[in-house]
């Protein structure tokens, strides 16, 4: 496993990070299928055996469960770890609210230490706050004093676009942000990643494997389990991805490079970047992704043909 900083806070991640959304089980709806707790926990270990320690959670995950499983199996390994969540969706009022006020941050971020069993977090994020916060200052301002008290050691904001991204660097300083990137959602390269680079923002790549279709599983329209969010995508959107996913075979190489781990390089290709975070629901996903970070580089020629794919668009609609 190879290590970045994670911009300027002087935090060493592992390049690969274990993104913890499926592991918070999808009794609430809006996750990733069906796990188990002894599968979930499984996974925690190996990626630690393998060297990761980047890991990224947030508290609507199975509302608490994805913390409170990440707490349980970081017991007594607290010092070996990074551990990042997020903050904003209000669970607690049910589904659908949104609250970033001073106060709640702070009743949220005490729940998330108690699920996390932890003293402090290393990375607390706004959990995709709206452009007219993002662009206020004083969004920003109980995320500084937080870090003063040393509750967080850093913070950040999670976004769904480049133009909020760099926003948030702008206007509120954070030490990163949190934006979708991969061979089909490459927005960021264009402006976000250039500017988090020269300002020392660190970037976490999420969804680099594209919500899993960028593993090559998924080459005919799948259908999804109850629970699963991508069972509401429509049909015409699922079959495009599945299309391109084919247009892409020339990255699998038997024996030497499976689709999952070249998709999980193009990310790692730019210097802004500090984690891809994928998710991992069993060990077998651990394995198969985290050597990624120890094979080689993407060639001259497949990232030809990814450039002239993404040109062409892939025939792709726009997630972002």
């Amino acid at each position: 496993m190879k290590y970045r900083d994670f911009g300027n806070t002087g935090i060493k991640v592992s390049e690969i990070g274990f993104g913890c959304w499926a592991i918070g089980g999808n009794d609430h709806g809006n996750s990733y299928g069906p796990t188990t707790d002894k599968s979930s926990t499984d996974a925690i270990n190996k990626a630690l055996e393998l060297g990761l320690n980047f890991f990224d959670t947030a508290d609507v995950y199975g509302w608490g469960h994805s913390e409170e499983l990440l707490g349980k199996a970081l017991r007594g390994k607290r010092d070996r770890v990074v551990i990042a969540t997020k903050v904003g969706a209000d669970f607690y009022q049910g589904t659908g609210f949104q609250t970033f006020t001073p106060d709640y941050i702070r009743f949220a971020l005490e729940k998330s230490l108690t699920r996390l069993n932890t003293d402090y977090i290393d990375v607390y994020q706004l959990h995709n706050p709206p452009l007219k916060l993002i662009s206020k200052e004083e969004t920003f301002a109980i995320l500084r004093e937080l870090k003063k008290e040393g509750k967080i050691r850093a913070f950040g904001v999670s976004v769904f676009t480049p133009v909020e991204g760099i926003t948030a660097i702008n206007v509120g300083q954070p030490d990163c942000v949190q934006i979708t990137y991969n061979i089909f959602s490459c927005r960021p390269e264009e402006q976000l990643l250039p500017r988090a680079f020269e300002t020392g923002c660190a970037i976490i790549a999420r969804e680099p494997l594209a919500n899993g279709f960028l593993t090559g599983k998924y080459d005919t329209a799948p259908k999804f389990a109850a629970g699963d969010f991508r069972k509401n995508w429509p049909m015409e959107y699922v079959q495009a991805r599945s299309d391109a996913t084919r247009q892409l075979s020339f990255l699998k190489k038997n024996g030497h490079q499976s689709m999952a781990q070249a998709a999980l390089k193009y990310p790692l290709l730019n210097q802004a970047i500090s984690t891809v975070i994928v998710g991992l629901k069993d060990v077998d996903m651990v394995e198969e992704n985290l050597a990624a970070s120890d094979a080689g580089p993407l060639s001259a020629e497949e990232i030809k043909q990814i450039h002239e794919l993404q040109a062409l668009g892939f025939n792709l609609k726009s997630s972002n």
